[in-house]
Protein backbone atom coordinates (compact mmCIF):
# COMPACT_ATOMS: atom_id res chain seq x y z
CA UNK A 1 0.00 0.00 0.00
CA UNK A 2 1.24 3.47 -0.79
CA UNK A 3 1.65 5.64 2.30
CA UNK A 4 2.27 8.88 0.42
CA UNK A 5 1.08 10.36 -2.84
CA UNK A 6 4.67 11.25 -3.69
CA UNK A 7 5.70 7.58 -3.46
CA UNK A 8 2.90 6.59 -5.81
CA UNK A 9 3.63 9.45 -8.21
CA UNK A 10 7.29 8.44 -8.46
CA UNK A 11 6.31 4.84 -9.12
CA UNK A 12 3.57 5.85 -11.57
CA UNK A 13 6.00 8.05 -13.50
CA UNK A 14 8.18 5.03 -14.27
CA UNK A 15 5.33 2.55 -14.85
CA UNK A 16 3.29 4.95 -17.00
CA UNK A 17 6.43 5.74 -19.00
CA UNK A 18 6.97 2.03 -19.57
CA UNK A 19 3.36 1.52 -20.65
CA UNK A 20 3.54 4.54 -22.93
CA UNK A 21 6.76 3.23 -24.51
CA UNK A 22 5.07 -0.10 -25.20
CA UNK A 23 1.91 1.47 -26.64
CA UNK A 24 3.94 3.73 -28.95
CA UNK A 25 5.44 0.58 -30.50
CA UNK A 26 2.06 -0.74 -31.65
CA UNK A 27 0.90 -0.41 -35.24
CA UNK A 28 -2.64 -0.20 -36.54
CA UNK A 29 -2.28 -3.67 -38.06
CA UNK A 30 -0.88 -5.17 -34.84
CA UNK A 31 -4.02 -4.19 -32.92
CA UNK A 32 -5.77 -7.18 -34.52
CA UNK A 33 -3.24 -9.71 -33.18
CA UNK A 34 -4.85 -12.30 -30.93
CA UNK A 35 -4.05 -15.67 -29.40
CA UNK A 36 -7.44 -16.93 -30.58
CA UNK A 37 -10.84 -15.54 -31.38
CA UNK A 38 -11.86 -16.47 -27.83
CA UNK A 39 -9.35 -14.04 -26.28
CA UNK A 40 -8.82 -10.30 -26.34
CA UNK A 41 -6.84 -8.86 -29.21
CA UNK A 42 -3.75 -6.73 -28.66
CA UNK A 43 -5.83 -3.64 -29.43
CA UNK A 44 -8.49 -4.63 -26.92
CA UNK A 45 -5.90 -5.12 -24.16
CA UNK A 46 -4.19 -1.84 -25.05
CA UNK A 47 -7.48 0.09 -25.02
CA UNK A 48 -8.53 -1.59 -21.76
CA UNK A 49 -5.25 -0.42 -20.24
CA UNK A 50 -6.20 3.14 -21.23
CA UNK A 51 -9.80 3.05 -20.01
CA UNK A 52 -9.03 1.23 -16.78
CA UNK A 53 -7.16 4.26 -15.44
CA UNK A 54 -10.44 6.12 -15.04
CA UNK A 55 -12.58 3.08 -14.26
CA UNK A 56 -10.36 1.94 -11.39
CA UNK A 57 -9.57 5.34 -9.92
CA UNK A 58 -13.18 6.54 -10.11
CA UNK A 59 -14.09 3.76 -7.68
CA UNK A 60 -12.18 5.80 -5.08
CA UNK A 61 -13.91 9.05 -5.99
CA UNK A 62 -11.26 10.59 -8.26
CA UNK A 63 -12.83 12.72 -10.97
CA UNK A 64 -11.17 13.66 -14.24
CA UNK A 65 -11.72 13.53 -17.99
CA UNK A 66 -10.55 10.31 -19.62
CA UNK A 67 -12.04 7.50 -21.70
CA UNK A 68 -13.84 4.86 -19.66
CA UNK A 69 -15.66 2.78 -22.27
CA UNK A 70 -13.79 -0.41 -23.17
CA UNK A 71 -15.80 -0.99 -26.29
CA UNK A 72 -15.36 -0.34 -29.14
CA UNK A 73 -11.64 -0.56 -29.67
CA UNK A 74 -10.12 2.29 -31.69
CA UNK A 75 -8.42 1.25 -34.94
CA UNK A 76 -5.55 3.73 -34.50
CA UNK A 77 -2.56 2.64 -32.44
CA UNK A 78 -1.44 6.26 -32.21
CA UNK A 79 -4.84 7.29 -30.81
CA UNK A 80 -4.57 4.58 -28.13
CA UNK A 81 -1.04 5.66 -27.17
CA UNK A 82 -1.98 9.35 -27.04
CA UNK A 83 -5.15 8.58 -25.05
CA UNK A 84 -3.06 6.68 -22.53
CA UNK A 85 -0.70 9.62 -22.05
CA UNK A 86 -3.62 12.02 -21.58
CA UNK A 87 -5.41 9.70 -19.15
CA UNK A 88 -2.24 9.18 -17.15
CA UNK A 89 -1.60 12.92 -16.96
CA UNK A 90 -5.21 13.54 -15.90
CA UNK A 91 -4.89 10.91 -13.15
CA UNK A 92 -1.74 12.57 -11.82
CA UNK A 93 -3.38 16.00 -11.83
CA UNK A 94 -6.50 14.64 -10.10
CA UNK A 95 -4.40 13.01 -7.37
CA UNK A 96 -2.41 16.19 -6.80
CA UNK A 97 -5.53 18.35 -6.50
CA UNK A 98 -8.09 15.99 -4.95
CA UNK A 99 -6.17 13.82 -2.47
CA UNK A 100 -3.67 14.17 0.34
CA UNK A 101 -1.52 11.53 2.02
CA UNK A 102 -4.23 11.15 4.67
CA UNK A 103 -6.71 9.99 2.02
CA UNK A 104 -4.61 6.92 1.26
CA UNK A 105 -5.69 5.08 4.41
CA UNK A 106 -9.41 5.68 3.75
CA UNK A 107 -11.37 2.53 3.00
CA UNK A 108 -13.46 2.26 -0.15
CA UNK A 109 -15.62 -0.39 -1.75
CA UNK A 110 -13.78 -1.60 -4.84
CA UNK A 111 -16.20 -3.80 -6.76
CA UNK A 112 -17.45 -5.41 -3.53
CA UNK A 113 -14.07 -5.58 -1.77
CA UNK A 114 -12.99 -3.25 1.04
CA UNK A 115 -9.71 -1.61 0.15
CA UNK A 116 -7.64 1.36 1.29
CA UNK A 117 -7.16 4.04 -1.35
CA UNK A 118 -3.39 3.47 -1.09
CA UNK A 119 -3.96 -0.18 -2.02
CA UNK A 120 -6.15 0.88 -4.92
CA UNK A 121 -3.21 2.87 -6.31
CA UNK A 122 -0.99 -0.19 -5.96
CA UNK A 123 -3.65 -2.25 -7.75
CA UNK A 124 -3.75 0.34 -10.55
CA UNK A 125 0.00 0.03 -11.09
CA UNK A 126 -0.07 -3.76 -10.94
CA UNK A 127 -3.05 -3.92 -13.28
CA UNK A 128 -1.24 -2.10 -16.06
CA UNK A 129 1.91 -4.17 -15.47
CA UNK A 130 -0.17 -7.34 -15.87
CA UNK A 131 -1.57 -6.12 -19.18
CA UNK A 132 1.83 -4.97 -20.43
CA UNK A 133 2.99 -8.57 -20.03
CA UNK A 134 0.06 -9.81 -22.08
CA UNK A 135 0.72 -7.21 -24.75
CA UNK A 136 4.40 -8.13 -25.13
CA UNK A 137 3.50 -11.71 -26.04
CA UNK A 138 1.04 -10.55 -28.69
CA UNK A 139 3.54 -7.96 -29.93
CA UNK A 140 6.12 -10.70 -30.54
CA UNK A 141 3.50 -12.75 -32.38
CA UNK A 142 2.73 -9.67 -34.51
CA UNK A 143 6.43 -9.31 -35.35
CA UNK A 144 6.93 -6.07 -33.42
CA UNK A 145 10.05 -5.01 -31.56
CA UNK A 146 9.40 -5.29 -27.82
CA UNK A 147 11.07 -2.50 -25.86
CA UNK A 148 12.78 -3.35 -22.59
CA UNK A 149 11.01 -2.31 -19.42
CA UNK A 150 12.85 -3.67 -16.38
CA UNK A 151 15.96 -4.47 -18.38
CA UNK A 152 16.83 -5.05 -22.01
CA UNK A 153 14.44 -7.03 -24.17
CA UNK A 154 15.70 -9.88 -26.34
CA UNK A 155 16.08 -7.46 -29.24
CA UNK A 156 18.09 -4.98 -27.15
CA UNK A 157 20.79 -7.29 -25.76
CA UNK A 158 23.18 -6.71 -28.69
CA UNK A 159 22.87 -2.96 -28.21
CA UNK A 160 24.37 -3.45 -24.76
CA UNK A 161 27.18 -5.65 -26.12
CA UNK A 162 25.66 -8.83 -24.74
CA UNK A 163 25.02 -12.12 -26.50
CA UNK A 164 21.36 -12.71 -27.28
CA UNK A 165 19.86 -15.21 -24.82
CA UNK A 166 19.31 -18.66 -26.18
CA UNK A 167 15.67 -19.59 -26.70
CA UNK A 168 15.92 -22.81 -24.69
CA UNK A 169 17.93 -23.99 -21.71
CA UNK A 170 18.05 -27.44 -23.28
CA UNK A 171 20.11 -26.56 -26.35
Amino acid sequence: MYQSLNDFLKSWEFEAGATSKLLKTLTDESLKQEVSSQHWSLGRIAWHTVTSIKVISSQAGLRFEAPSEDWSVPSSANFIAESYIKSSNQLVEALKTQWTDENLSEQIDFFGQKMAKGNLLLFLNQHQTHHRGQMTILMRQAGLHVPGIYGPSKEEWAHFGMAEPRPSLFE
